[in-house]
């Protein structure tokens, strides 16, 4: 039986630390803390829970079905259980996050130098992508390229970051804004959807599997040991990174006064700390961490898609990236408003589906609960996801009244209500 050295479990950790930290998890938390201003804490506790807590408890839950988002998610039925993994691994893959990793990663370290032109944006993301398909086409080198050379890479430039939020503030605390100012917690936990963290866990899960597998461990209870930690060093880390983005964005309204995204934010604040070294610092930092997100995303798909479609993992590869490449090309701006109303449909589901896989040993039929709960939370994710668009207005007063709508949370006590019911349910036909 083999098991990991330790310092392949450190390596696997800063693996699936490396993984997660992308263009969203840089970009989000300082514009959250500048929006929150002295309610920033409140705000951070509930972004945390979906940027850190589910991610952890995903990954965790994952290492028991060998990384499979389907076996997940099988109690909801074949068709339903293949949308929603589908629904996942495109949004994390070519429709969202891999193409938002070259966007961000060009906008806030290259755009000062080359412009914002789509010529300069499009010759970019020509050149990152081939860097990430280089990479891609090797999954089984991944902990060595990643684990061991990008990832250091990355957690050290985010060290510097975050020493330097705490060392070296930029001004004043901001009033809270907009629903910061009335539910912080639950504003943050909403905010903290756009991260893709929870998605990308259900996505990374076979990544971190395979890589496990590629040093020769094959027994479960190994596999699902070695997971757990990965995933909880990563948690350890990715609570450091956003508590010193939260600090770097806290005091950020003099250098960035009413910033439209925390790109703005970061880049006035590496200037007012860094001076014109900032600029290649920050260039640097964004490139790599973007960089090892978009190959883990990339592996991730196209390993799920080959399998789904016998089409070759290297075709899939090549197909995924042009992809993105073509969407990258939106800009920043307009992939966000893209995404958010997407992410506000299908993160309810997908959180029913994680948390509720811990208890199917307590189901004597898994389907009679799990299912009827997830479609209830879609319903209301729905629900959510046009609230977040300009069609709000169209829907009825009843829904816009309902308990927790202005937190953005109208899923939770209908889902719960289904969960009571189903339960009995399922116990009285015991």
């Amino acid at each position: 039986m083999t098991n990991l050295r330790t310092k392949d479990i450190i390596a696997l950790g800063f693996m699936t630390f490396a993984l997660f930290i992308g263009a969203g998890n840089i970009i989000f938390p300082p514009i959250v803390a500048q929006q929150a201003g002295e309610h920033v804490w409140l705000a951070a506790l509930g972004f945390l829970v979906t940027a850190v807590g589910l991610p952890v408890i995903t990954i965790m839950a994952l290492s028991k079905t060998e990384g499979s988002i389907a076996i997940l998610s099988s109690p909801l039925g074949k068709v339903a259980s293949l949308i929603l993994t589908v629904v996942c691994y495109l949004s994390v893959g070519p429709l969202f996050a891999t193409p938002r990793t070259a966007t961000v990663s060009y906008e806030i370290g290259f755009s000062s130098y080359f412009g914002n032109g789509g010529t300069a944006l499009f010759i970019y993301s020509v050149i990152y992508f081939a860097f990430v398909t280089l990479v891609s086409l090797y999954p089984n080198k991944l902990l060595d390229t990643v684990g061991h050379i990008l990832a250091p890479l990355k957690i050290i430039a985010l060290a510097i970051l975050g020493i330097a939020a705490f060392l070296i503030p930029t001004g004043s605390i901001s009033p809270a804004i907009n629903n910061y100012a009335t539910s912080p917690v639950s504003e943050g936990f909403v905010n903290g959807y756009l991260t893709m963290d929870t998605l990308g866990a259900l996505v990374f899960g076979i990544v971190i599997i395979h890589a496990i597998h590629s040093r020769g461990v094959t027994d479960k209870k190994l596999v699902t040991k070695y997971a757990i930690i990965a995933s909880l060093i990563s948690g350890v880390g990715l609570t450091l990174v956003y508590l010193s983005l939260f600090k770097l964005g806290l005091g950020s309204h003099d250098a960035a006064p009413n910033a439209e995204n925390g790109a703005v934010i970061l880049h006035a604040y590496v200037q007012h700390a860094f001076g014109d070294l900032g600029s290649l610092f920050l260039t640097a930092l964004i490139f790599i961490a973007c960089m090892v997100t978009a190959i883990g995303l990339t592996c991730a798909c196209a390993e799920y898609f080959s399998e789904l479609t016998k089409i070759p993992y290297k075709v899939l590869v090549v197909i995924l990236v042009l992809f993105s490449l073509v969407i990258s090309n939106l800009g920043l701006t307009k992939l966000i408003a893209f995404s958010v109303p997407v992410l506000s449909a299908i993160y309810p589901p997908a959180i029913v589906v994680i948390l509720l896989s811990f208890f199917w040993g307590k189901f004597n039929n898994p389907t009679t609960v799990i299912a009827p709960v997830t479609g209830v939370a879609f319903l209301f994710g729905l629900i959510e996801g046009i609230k977040v668009t300009s069609f709000k207005d169209s829907l009825p007063l009843m829904i816009q009244n309902l308990p927790l709508n202005e937190q953005n949370l109208a899923w939770v006590i209908p889902s719960l209500i289904v969960l009571i019911i189903c339960v009995v349910i399922d116990k009285v036909k015991k």
